[in-house]
């Protein structure tokens, strides 16, 4: 889901990071065995690698990148079982944020096409229809803010009452970051889930947004947790960020121990920081897919923003054999999707089955 959105970083700069190509090179000690090791500790143990591991895979050459997928595949299916979530996701109020991520094209401080808007409740709970009738379990609400106001606030209670009146489906939020009584009052209204993603390393983190902190990301997240929401949290991939950062990204996500974790890849927007920076190769893209599996091996990893770009179509099939168990069909916030009957055509090809809303009880 995206936004399912340091001490120790250096300088915040709009520079790339040079990352190499995927899949080459060596991690000191375990490169050359770290699948045989991941196959005993993660297939075997349900024991998620750590940084230094997942630093090995992603050090291990291309053409070990069938085996990776291979072994995530089947961490996931014995971990998670054969089932995919799918998620709908609208924006409930677009444009005019006051943050800085360099990735969004909702920022009021860039000269981007998109402009403010909001969404009225009966389109938002036509649209939760629609989501429904794919088979999404899941239907989240996002709102392009630094965190919610009282009409924000207002609108989502009314909104969240209006689809759990009309539409069998769990309704999820992403309002940026928020306060306990913000908190405690979407538990009231029953929202079962919430996004809010750290988007990248804590490393790399002021590279990517300078007017909040990655800690405060992460108190919204522990706030979460605590009250009994189920927590979804990723980021995205391609955004300059090192091999060394990307593995990182992935153990401090699996410290948190979110319920989800989408994967979004960058989706370089006009009028963006980071509108010039290249597509992620689909390799490396796929090789954090594989990795990140081999990290949270019973969460849900969810296909997110920029996979169309970045994998196409075959990347897609090679990614739900690769570890992925979650999609977001149809349209993001502000970047077009693949059409949510290609993605539904390519689980029935599969053999994969839609999870069913009382699985998600």
């Amino acid at each position: 889901m995206t936004d399912i959105r340091t001490d120790d970083a250096a300088p915040a700069d709009r520079t790339p990071t040079t990352t190499g190509t995927a899949m080459t090179g060596t991690a000191a000690g375990s490169a050359d065995d770290i699948l045989a090791i991941a196959t005993e500790q993660v297939l075997g143990r349900g024991v998620g690698l750590t940084r230094e591991q997942v630093l090995a895979v992603l050090s291990l050459p291309d053409e070990r990148l069938p085996e990776l997928l291979d072994l995530a595949h089947k961490v996931r299916m014995r971990w998670c079982g054969p089932e995919v979530e799918v998620e709908g996701i609208i924006s409930l109020k677009t444009g005019g944020c006051p943050e800085d991520c360099h990735f969004c094209s909702q920022s009021g401080l860039f000269e981007s096409p998109v402009r403010s808007a909001w969404i009225d409740i009966p389109a938002l709970v036509e649209a939760a229809k629609q989501t429904a009738k794919t088979g999404a379990t899941e239907f989240c609400i996002v709102a392009a803010v630094r965190g919610p106001d009282e009409r924000l606030m207002s609108q989502v209670a009314a909104a969240v009452e209006a689809i759990r009146a009309e539409v069998d489906i769990q309704v999820a939020c992403s309002l940026g970051m928020l306060t306990q009584d913000q908190v405690d009052a979407l538990v009231e209204m029953g929202v079962h889930r919430y996004n809010h993603n750290l988007e990248t390393a804590r490393s790399h983190f002021p590279n990517v947004v300078s007017t909040h902190t990655w800690e405060e990301r992460f108190d919204t997240l522990r706030m979460v947790r605590d009250a009994g929401m189920e927590v979804c949290c990723g980021g995205i991939l391609g955004m300059g960020e090192t091999r060394e950062q990307r593995a990182e990204f992935a153990a401090e996500l699996a410290e948190l121990c979110p319920d989800e974790v989408p994967m979004n890849f960058l989706n370089p927007r006009p009028g963006t920081p980071f509108g010039d920076l290249e597509v992620m190769p689909a390799t490396e893209a796929l090789a954090c897919v594989g990795a990140f599996r081999l990290a949270l091996p019973r969460t849900i990893l969810r296909f997110a923003g920029g996979r169309e770009i970045t994998l196409g179509d075959l990347g897609a099939q090679q990614g739900i054999l690769g570890g992925i168990n979650a999609v977001i069909v149809g349209n993001y916030l502000t970047t077009l999707g693949r059409p949510a009957e290609e993605d539904l055509d390519l689980l029935v090809d599969l053999q994969m089955p839609i999870k069913a809303l009382n699985d998600t009880m």
